[in-house]
């Protein structure tokens, strides 16, 4: 084992053997899906940070999952079976959890349903286990142009939604019983934001596999807030962290043949502990600063 980690670690930065890999165009599609991906769940991932929806995330994912299992075992696209189960799952969440203290016990409880079904279609579905474990650890080099247009397709139609419903959303997110009060749909926002995150994390479960997609859609969003309390500069430093996370991990993973899912989350998890260390210091620079000017007499 431990020459087949030294053999990656050395492989990891073989840049030759990268730049003839990009050249084939399978290659070159997965790094521009996994820049879609990485532009979409950065947009999206500080709205779900401010609505506290992490747990949905991993839920809908997960969903995505039966979906994808459901399609594999019917014979059709699994990234259309994908976004359908995220979407079912994102409805059933939207409609049965309404109430904050409700969420999380709704979305355990069709969570525990849908993996049962996908373990049932799993094992009903043809033996190609490949397949079966790209579902769970990503394979983003099996998109494709047919899984490529439909990315590109829908993180246009996202984003166009996302930046249609963001001031009412965030108000929403940020006080909701002020926005009920002034007539801002809360309930109807919920719902298609819901959706929203749905098609993004079936999605992701295509680059970084159900089990790991919160490293794409909640950890840069989570840096992001390390350093700033601004949604637009959140937004965008989530969005360069998510690309940073997706395409470098695609990048590194060429060479050594190693799932992408590692280095997607060891780049994502590294890129939040620094923000955190940079977060907690700026922080504390300015409560030093603030107290020492308090402490200044006033001159007579």
């Amino acid at each position: 084992m431990g020459a087949k980690l030294s053999g990656v670690v050395t492989e990891m930065f073989d840049f030759h053997t990268t730049a003839d890999l990009l050249s084939y165009g399978f290659v070159q599609q997965a790094v521009v899906a996994a820049a879609l991906l990485g532009l979409l769940a950065g947009a999206i991932g500080p709205m779900i940070v401010a609505r506290q929806m992490s747990f949905a995330v991993h839920g809908t994912s997960e969903l995505s999952l039966t979906g994808a299992s459901a399609a594999l075992l019917a014979g059709i696209s699994i990234e259309v079976g994908a976004i359908a189960g995220s979407v079912v799952a994102a409805l059933l969440f939207g409609a049965l959890g309404a109430k904050a203290r409700e969420r999380d016990s709704v979305i355990a409880a069709v969570l525990s349903f849908g993996l049962g079904l996908s373990v049932l279609f799993l094992w009903l579905g043809p033996t190609r286990a490949g397949s079966k474990f790209s579902l769970l650890t990503g394979q983003v080099v099996s998109v494709g142009g047919t899984g490529l247009g439909l990315l590109a397709g829908c993180t246009v139609g996202v984003l166009a939604m996302l930046a249609l419903i963001y001031r009412p959303l965030l108000f929403a997110s940020t006080d909701p019983e002020v926005a009920v009060a002034r007539g801002v749909p809360v309930r109807a926002l919920s719902i298609v934001f819901a959706v929203l995150l749905g098609i993004t994390a079936a999605f992701g479960v295509q680059i970084v596999g159900a089990l790991l997609v919160l490293s794409l859609l909640i950890t840069p969003a989570a840096a992001a807030a390390q350093l700033t309390a601004s949604p637009v500069r959140a937004t965008v430093l989530s969005i360069v962290f998510a690309e940073t996370a997706a395409v470098g991990g695609i990048l590194l993973s060429l060479a050594p043949g190693v799932p992408i899912s590692t280095f997607v989350t060891a780049i994502s998890f590294t890129i939040y502990l620094i923000c955190r260390v940079v977060g907690r210091r700026t922080r504390t620079r300015h409560r030093d600063t603030a107290a020492a000017e308090q402490s200044v007499p006033i001159a007579a």
